[in-house]
């Protein structure tokens, strides 16, 4: 077993125990809140109502969270910190790194590699000594270190911001250690993207690799070809009704557990206590969940469609120990 890092500080990768592998506590767009603060509204009552969500999962039998919400999408440690003092059944591992699809955050536009036809020379990225200090100094003054790594591809593909900091992820982790999580959009098939350059041309271990959002898919074919190439499957997004249905996303983790491929999955709902990037009007097809949607309907789905308990077990513990283990 080894350390893994949460917001009260590391555990033994032993007691993570069930474990929901992509979820966000607050995703936000900190400068439009700071500035036009009215819907974010209390403060206080953001993180009641955190606490209160959240409480009901660790009392539902989760044992840990990985909310992987990065630069760019309004991670605050501070904030968490609060929450997580008052949760204290459940483990809540953070993340660094950088979600982007197209350019990197502009902070990091005309620094590192950005300078390298102007200099002449090549200029060491410094997101990399960034996302090493979060791992191992801790975040933003909090002491808090981040378990994981986080970066994302989309439709557009391997824009230069998506490679840059996808570099970036690849090269931290083999300073460190740190698993990754990916955002990739399966319709596009921008898992072999993600195979080319973080394993083919950076070296990373695919087992170290969760593709998240895989579960948009049901192309069984392409998924277990993923999987056979090595890399952990995030079927996530239950409760998003966007291009699919909730059977859809529970149909694809039956047919790939009957093809034996439980080992291969993590599952989660990529949900959050409150995101400002949702238009109330998208509210019905995006929930904002209460965070027990699997326990609640997702598991008695899978059990009635053949998934055994041991191939639950291994999803919701056995690989999460294991991603943060080796």
């Amino acid at each position: 077993m080894s350390e893994v890092q949460t917001v009260r500080g590391p555990i033994d990768s032993s007691e993570l125990g069930r474990t929901y592998m992509h979820e966000h506590i607050f995703v936000l767009t900190p400068d439009v809140q700071q500035n036009y603060p009215g819907e974010w509204g209390s403060e206080d009552d953001r993180v009641a109502d955190a606490v209160g969500k959240l409480t009901a999962l660790a009392d539902s039998g989760v044992r840990t969270i990985v909310d992987p919400t990065v630069i760019g999408l309004g991670r605050y440690i501070p904030r968490l910190v609060r929450v997580a003092e008052q949760v204290p059944g459940l483990n809540i591992v953070v993340a660094t790194g950088c979600y982007t699809y197209q350019d990197v955050p502009f902070f990091f536009h005309h620094r590192g590699p950005a300078l390298n036809e102007v200099l002449g020379t090549e200029v060491a990225d410094p997101m990399v000594d960034l996302f090493v200090g979060d791992i191992e100094v801790g975040i933003a003054g909090t002491g808090v270190r981040a378990g994981l790594l986080k970066c994302a591809i989309d439709r557009q593909g391997l824009t230069g911001g998506v490679e840059r900091v996808m570099r970036a992820v690849a090269r931290t982790h083999h300073a460190t250690g740190t698993p990754i999580t990916v955002h990739t959009h399966p319709g596009s098939e921008t898992g072999w993207v993600v195979k080319r350059v973080l394993v083919d041309e950076e070296g990373v271990d695919p087992s170290r690799i969760v593709l998240g959002h895989s579960g948009d898919s049901n192309d069984a074919d392409h998924l277990s070809a993923l999987a056979d190439a090595g890399f952990l499957l995030g079927m996530d997004r239950f409760g998003i009704n966007l291009g699919t249905t909730f059977e859809a996303r529970c149909d694809i983790v039956v047919e790939l557990c009957r093809r034996g491929y439980a080992e291969r999955m993590v599952l989660s709902h990529d949900a959050a206590c409150y995101i400002d990037w949702i238009d109330p009007d998208l509210i019905p097809f995006m929930p904002q969940w209460h965070y027990l949607h699997i326990g609640e309907d997702v598991l008695p789905y899978l059990r009635d469609h053949g998934v055994s308990e041991v191939q639950i077990d291994a999803m919701l513990v056995d690989v999460p120990r294991r991603y943060f283990a080796e």
